[in-house]
């Protein structure tokens, strides 16, 4: 995933600040100006039930991967598979974590690749790429045949959510999240065991489990600060599950009256407590994901917000007795949600350019991608899950964070929830990550936050 989700998200995970608008606003003005490449893409061969885009055997292949936290390997191996059906074909492979600056040129050049993972800290937003018509509409890819058992269609074998993640205002899909993420608090269960401490499930509990935490010499909390995105997890989890899935949906709706309920404003001022009771771990506030959690991995902090992607991202730092467990976002009084709710749903996200010159090419990837082959095999390469409903075989061995978010995801059942406002309105989501930035380095107060995130959301409402 990312190295950064969304992250990554998804996950959108890392998108660093400074990062986040000025790229963004330069592609939409390239974009929108240019008229060069062909938007029904060049390369085409014959359809059948086999090839239902029509893909070139000899048509070459252009693919981009961000090289985050669960590297590329595993879609050198999805490209293996692709190689082997279309054997006359060359496959190009770029891992990369500068997404915008080794796509951006080519965007505006018209001449991007057939297949991109955009994610990461230098994602090229989705919502830009969307609204200056950019992305292909995988509409035909969703009622295309499951390689696996052909009398079912792409779409009836995604985990519930996926096409809602990709989608847009028009209601068609034009990205594929590929990886199934779960977005919590996670701690060292060999650490927990030797202190006796117990993890908590209400906030009140998780406020004095704090307070003895720190008692003990070790900071409770730390976050990845450069890039609020993390904080915002705790925080955004909170309101849903304070205030109940409707709430969820009017905030991706751009409502901004949520902001001066009651749900709001109790998760507000339950984050800010971290920060004002002294439980963060200093420095916290100007680390780099890898820093903050690396930090953690050493025992320097008990907690850490972030999506399932980290345990794979730190395996290089991770003891190997560090035991990495998965905790929901504990409750507080007067939940709608319950405790075992948990904010899960796709991520990772795929698109096919609409300029690209093998766009058959792109599509037929991203169904190779949906075979219990390729997600297995994601699986066992990037020890994560995907959109594919039972994508994960039996013989494959999941490390123990990505397990116990299984474990997590089989108490929540359906008390699943997830936001989509990062993918529809990049805008609005940078100016909520600002405002937490500032929350928690205790620049601004909750009531501050409030407001300003109010305001976001009515300059994004209007913007809409």
């Amino acid at each position: 995933m990312r190295s950064d989700v969304n992250r990554r998200d998804l996950i959108k995970r890392a998108a660093a600040v400074g990062l986040l608008a000025a790229p963004a606003a330069g592609l939409l003005s390239a974009c929108a100006s240019s008229g060069s490449g062909n938007d029904k893409g060049t390369e085409k061969g014959e359809k059948s039930k086999e090839n239902p885009f029509g893909v070139a055997n000899d048509a070459p292949l252009d693919v981009v991967i961000f090289k985050g936290g669960y590297g590329d390997a595993y879609a050198v191996e999805f490209e293996k598979i692709y190689k082997k059906k279309f054997a006359g074909s060359k496959v190009s492979h770029l891992g990369t974590q500068e997404i915008t600056g080794k796509l951006q040129p080519r965007f505006n050049a018209g001449n991007p690749p057939d297949v991109v993972d955009d994610s990461g800290a230098q994602q090229i937003k989705l919502d830009v790429l969307y609204k200056s018509g950019q992305l292909t509409d995988l509409t035909p890819l969703l009622d295309a045949p499951y390689i696996d058992d052909p009398s079912k269609k792409i779409r009836d074998v995604l985990q519930p959510g996926t096409i809602e993640t990709g989608s847009f205002d028009d209601g068609k899909m034009y990205q594929l999240s590929y990886i199934y993420t779960v977005w919590g608090l996670w701690y060292s269960g060999k650490l927990f065991k030797e202190k006796g401490w117990t993890a908590p499930k209400t906030w009140a509990d998780f406020m004095s489990l704090c307070e003895e935490i720190k008692k003990s010499g070790i900071a409770p909390f730390c976050h990845q600060g450069k890039y609020p995105y993390y904080i915002n997890i705790v925080v955004m989890d909170l309101i849903a599950k304070h205030g109940g899935p409707d709430l969820v949906k009017r905030i991706d709706d751009m409502d901004a009256t949520v902001w001066d309920e009651p749900a709001a404003k109790a998760a507000v001022e339950a984050v800010y407590q971290i920060a004002d009771k002294g439980y963060l771990l200093p420095g916290t506030n100007g680390m780099t994901h890898i820093e903050s959690q690396t930090a953690w991995n050493e025992g320097k902090a008990a907690f850490i917000p972030c999506g399932s992607w980290l345990e794979n991202e730190q395996l290089k730092a991770t003891p190997s007795d560090f035991e990495m467990t998965f905790l929901p976002i504990p409750s507080l009084d007067g939940d709608k949600l319950p405790f075992e709710a948990i904010r899960a749903g796709a991520g990772e996200p795929f698109i096919v350019p609409k300029k690209a010159k093998n766009q058959a090419g792109g599509l037929e990837f991203l169904r190779i991608m949906l075979t219990k082959e390729a997600s297995s095999k994601f699986a066992q390469t990037a020890n994560s899950l995907t959109v594919l409903k039972d994508g994960v075989g039996s013989d494959v061995q999941l490390r123990p964070g990505t397990a116990s978010t299984v474990t997590a995801l089989t108490a929540a059942g359906s008390n699943v929830f997830n936001y989509n406002y990062i993918n529809t309105q990049s805008a609005f989501d940078t100016d909520v990550q600002n405002a937490s930035a500032e929350l928690m380095a205790k620049r601004i107060k909750p009531a501050d936050w409030l407001k300003r995130v109010k305001a976001a959301a009515e300059k994004a409402k209007k913007g809409s």
